[in-house]
């Protein structure tokens, strides 16, 4: 048996016991003033023993993640000059989530693209003066090709087209040159605007009017709740278990606090290992349909790798280890049949009352077993037939070497039901179960 499941029992015995002897206090007075003899007699509780396979699961540790999670920041230093989203709301991509001041940014833009006026119109001016020269340079070329104009001319007017063509050339790239500029103080002022890059819904939200904003601020956390991601480490122990389309089970609370079940599949694992841990991480995507999952929860996951050999099975807490020998067994209540009808709860008033009744006193033993198989809630074992009672609940009682014992006969998936409980939630069901048992015996 493993460490949790050990504590667990422990727990299970503990706390289950107070219920049990609380129950059945005025029930066990009234015989006892019948028979004085049996006021040594302890009450236990039992189940039947039953025979089939284990379930193979392995439980983890699961991080919430949203299948498509951004986080969000300003592209550019500024203060937050309006905020259009709140947490929990959902936006389209592209829609406007902040507003960054653009004062500052605007007169940038305005100066630029004056420049950029004043660098068209030296263009055009440059382009004036080059079309001059030109109409000159045809002059004295046609002059100089009759002989009536002096090579002196000629050269003169060459040199003036070439600085001509070079004043146009220079005004073009002060033209482009200031576009750039015009284009990138449009752009800074594009940037005072922070959109959505996806569609999701917004959370986490750090932005308030007023306060600066640098890009290293995390404004919103954005994410699709629909498709949600949930994550597992696995060791390289368990690779050899572990494989892509086992089912899984995520286990979450609802709004009453019930738990509730969500079935998934493990839809990846990373090949890579961590070379100081030694792990990996599985990814299991999950459709929130129901919405009871939230990015950064931490969720327990149940991985079902298959099922163990046939074998007769009972309940973790059944098994009792003996603290003076230190022999693990379980005690049975071998004269008990089929003719017992099991209980749910103590507490259910649609029992009628059959819940809360013990047998007459009936031997009890201590039986060692071989566990061959190992589950979260129940294990199988050999030495033990199926049909047979087995306590569950009383076990420290019987250990002082008394023999029989009066037996409340309850359901298996009674105790698989505490089991599942944690140990706060299983002492408030017992409590409970305790007040309404009190009040039927009124």
């Amino acid at each position: 048996m493993n460490t949790s499941n050990t504590l667990f029992k422990t727990s299970l015995l503990t706390i289950s016991l107070f219920l049990l002897i609380s129950c059945s206090s005025e029930q066990e007075t009234s015989q006892n003033n019948r028979n004085p003899e049996s006021s040594v007699i302890p009450s236990v509780e039992a189940v039947q023993a039953r025979y089939g396979s284990l379930p193979l699961v392995e439980r983890f540790s699961g991080n919430v993640r949203s299948e498509n999670q951004v986080p969000l920041y300003p592209e550019i230093t500024g203060t937050i000059e309006a905020v259009y989203v709140e947490n929990g709301q959902y936006v389209e991509k592209g829609e406007r989530l902040v507003q960054l001041e653009t004062t500052q940014l605007r007169k940038q833009l305005q100066q630029a693209e004056a420049g950029l006026r004043i660098n068209q119109a030296e263009l055009r001016q440059a382009k004036a003066q080059l079309g001059e020269v030109e109409s000159q340079y045809r002059r004295i070329k046609q002059l100089s090709d009759r002989e009536l104009s002096s090579d002196l001319e000629l050269e003169q007017i060459e040199a003036e087209l070439e600085t001509a063509e070079a004043d146009v050339e220079l005004a073009e790239a002060r033209v482009e040159q200031a576009q750039a500029l015009v284009e990138e103080r449009q752009e800074q002022l594009d940037r005072t605007v922070v959109r959505a890059p996806i569609s999701g819904t917004v959370g986490q939200r750090n932005a308030e009017i007023g306060m600066q904003a640098s890009p290293n601020t995390q404004l919103f956390l954005i994410g699709d709740l629909d498709r949600l991601r949930v994550e597992i480490v696995l060791t390289e122990t368990m690779l050899n278990r572990i494989q892509v389309g086992q089912r899984a089970e995520i286990l979450v609370e609802d709004a009453s606090g019930e738990q509730q079940t969500i079935q998934a599949e493990l839809s990846r694992i990373s090949p890579f290992l961590n070379q100081q841990t030694r792990s990996t991480e599985a990814e299991i995507d999950v459709s929130n349909n129901s919405g009871l999952l939230r990015p950064g929860m931490f969720v327990p996951v149940d991985i079902y790798f298959g099922e163990s050999e046939q074998a007769t099975l009972i309940p973790t807490s059944a098994i009792y280890t003996d603290p003076t020998s230190g022999q693990e067994g379980i005690y049975v209540a071998s004269s008990l049949g089929s003719e017992i009808q099991p209980a749910n709860d103590p507490g259910d008033s649609s029992n009628t009352g059959s819940s809360s009744t013990l047998t007459e006193p009936t031997p009890v033993q201590f039986k060692p077993i071989n566990v061959v198989a190992e589950g979260r809630m129940e294990v199988g074992v050999r030495g033990l037939e199926s049909g047979q009672w087995v306590v569950t609940v009383g076990q420290d009682l019987l250990s002082e070497g008394r023999g029989e014992a009066r037996v409340r006969a309850m359901s298996w998936e009674r105790i698989v039901r505490l089991q599942q409980l944690q140990r706060e939630d299983l002492l408030r069901q017992i409590m409970q179960e305790k007040d309404q048992s009190n009040n039927i015996n009124l």
